[in-house]
C-alpha cells in the first residue's frame, strides 16, 4: 500500500482513509449495480429511437428519400476511427492506474479527452456542411435525433473524464479504490458501442 501510494504521489483523500476495505467493496458493488442499471436504461432509450428510425426506413418506398443524399461515409469512418481509438486509450488509462503508473494513466486519459473532443468537432463540421434538403425529411429527423443524442453523450463523457482526471490528481483514486474511473471507462465504451450501431444505420445500411 505504501509503495503504491508513493507511486501515485497521493493519499486516499476524500474520506476514503476512514473507510475499511470491506466497507469500500460493499459500497463499490452497490454503486456498480446502480451504474449498470443506468447504462441498461440508457440503452433502452437509444433502442427506442433506433427502432423508430428502422420503422421510418421500412415505411419509406426509397431510403433515403428522393433528393436526400446519405451522409459522407468517409467522414463518418474517420469519426468512427477517432472514437474507437479513444476507447482503446481509455482502456489503457484504466490499466495504468491499476498498475500504479499514474503518469501513464494521466497521459492516456488526456489523449482520450482529446480524441473525444475531435469526434465532437468532426460531428459539428458534418452538421455545418450537411445537405440543405435534409431539413424536414424523415431521414434528417432520424439522423439528427440519434447522432445528436449520441453526441450529447460523448460530450458528457468528455466532461466526466476531465472531472475524474482532476479528482485523480487531487488524490481521490488509488489502484485499490477507483470506482469512479471504472464507471467513466464503462460509460466511454458504451458510447463507442452505440456509434457502431449508428454508423451502420445511417452510413452503410
Amino acid at each position: 500500500m505504501a509503495v503504491q501510494t508513493e507511486a501515485l504521489g497521493h493519499g486516499h483523500g476524500y474520506g476514503h482513509e476512514a473507510m475499511t476495505q470491506e466497507e469500500y467493496v460493499e459500497q463499490r458493488d452497490l454503486r456498480f449495480l446502480g451504474f449498470l442499471l443506468f447504462l441498461f436504461t440508457d440503452s433502452i432509450f437509444f433502442t427506442a429511437y433506433i427502432f423508430a428510425a428502422l420503422y421510418l426506413r421500412s415505411a419509406a418506398p426509397v431510403w433515403p428519400p428522393v433528393g436526400v443524399e446519405r451522409p459522407d461515409v468517409n467522414l463518418g469512418a474517420v469519426n468512427a476511427i477517432i472514437l474507437f481509438g479513444s476507447g482503446i486509450t481509455a482502456h489503457y488509462a484504466m490499466h495504468r492506474l491499476k498498475e500504479s503508473r499514474f503518469i501513464g494513466y494521466v497521459w492516456f486519459t488526456i489523449v482520450t479527452i482529446i480524441l473525444g473532443s475531435l469526434f465532437l468537432g468532426g460531428q459539428a463540421y458534418e452538421y455545418a456542411h450537411i445537405h440543405a434538403t435534409w431539413s424536414g425529411s424523415t431521414f434528417g429527423a432520424a439522423f439528427f435525433t440519434l447522432t445528436g443524442l449520441h453526441g450529447f453523450h460523448v460530450l458528457v463523457g468528455v466532461v466526466y473524464l476531465i472531472v475524474t482526471l482532476l479528482q485523480s490528481v487531487a488524490g481521490k483514486y488509488t489502484p485499490e479504490r477507483h470506482f469512479g474511473l471504472t464507471a467513466a471507462t464503462l460509460y466511454w465504451h458504451f458510447v463507442d458501442v452505440i456509434w457502431v450501431v449508428l454508423f451502420f444505420l445511417f452510413y452503410i445500411y
